[in-house]
């Protein structure tokens, strides 16, 4: 199935097999509703994964098939780039070349968002790409399943690790170090940066990023892994 996705703010085609669909995605957001009929509330789920697994994509899938299928509970992706520290912030404090590290995230602000995500009328922010800072109160927050995507959620660190007690179900994306590699630095070289640069930048920011995510997570309830054809399958 091939699908046009609105992927925070920017439109999108995206492509799923089938048989995915049939035999992963589908059953999941199955047992994603059954879930929350049990909870009886707004049910919270971490989607983590390294730069370069398209989680972003596959949680607005996610949404987007929760609206077409009557037999799921509607679904909602929140972003985690929403709370990255300002400019401001990352320039007094040396952290703008670092940006996308856990210490250039609010994490008490976005610990804080979590737990409101409970109460009526919740909003949530999002991270504007020309202004590169985030916009507060840019999503108001509707569905009953609210997916979180984000690299460092499971981040297994100090004031970090407090994270996970928030979610009700938590789902990792794993991935070969070198399939990401080539994926971020051609993503790089898309938006305009020469090879040389590209190369530069993931061994500056996103290759120890990519090692971090893979290597200090928490243990999840659901293991993905992201194949070299970028399909996805359960562990």
């Amino acid at each position: 199935m091939r699908v046009e996705l609105n992927i925070n703010g920017l439109q999108n085609s995206a492509h799923f097999p089938d048989r995915d669909i049939t035999h992963l995605h589908l059953p999941l957001l199955a047992s994603l509703s059954q879930q929350q009929q049990q909870l009886q509330r707004r049910m919270v789920v971490f989607l983590c994964a390294p730069p370069g697994t398209g989680k972003s994509t596959l949680a607005t899938f996610w949404q987007w098939i929760s609206q077409q299928d009557t037999t799921l509970t509607p679904v909602q992706c929140l972003p985690m780039d929403g709370f990255h520290h300002y400019n401001h912030y990352l320039d007094a404090h040396q952290l703008r070349s670092k940006k996308g590290a856990p210490e250039t995230f609010d994490l008490p602000k976005l610990h804080q968002a979590i737990q409101r995500l409970q109460q009526t009328g919740a909003t949530w922010p999002t991270y504007d790409r020309q202004l590169h800072d985030p916009v507060e109160d840019a999503i108001i927050v509707e569905a009953p399943i609210i997916v979180l995507e984000g690299n460092w959620l499971l981040l297994q660190q100090p004031g970090w690790q407090q994270l996970k007690a928030l979610a009700d179900y938590t789902i990792f994306i794993n991935a070969a170090p070198e399939l990401l590699r080539d994926r971020l630095i051609e993503r790089k070289i898309r938006g305009g940066l020469s090879p040389q640069q590209a190369e530069e930048f993931y061994l500056a920011t996103d290759g120890p990023n990519v090692l971090k995510v893979l290597q200090c997570s928490q243990p999840v309830d659901y293991l993905l892994t992201m194949d070299s054809d970028m399909s996805y399958r359960r562990c």
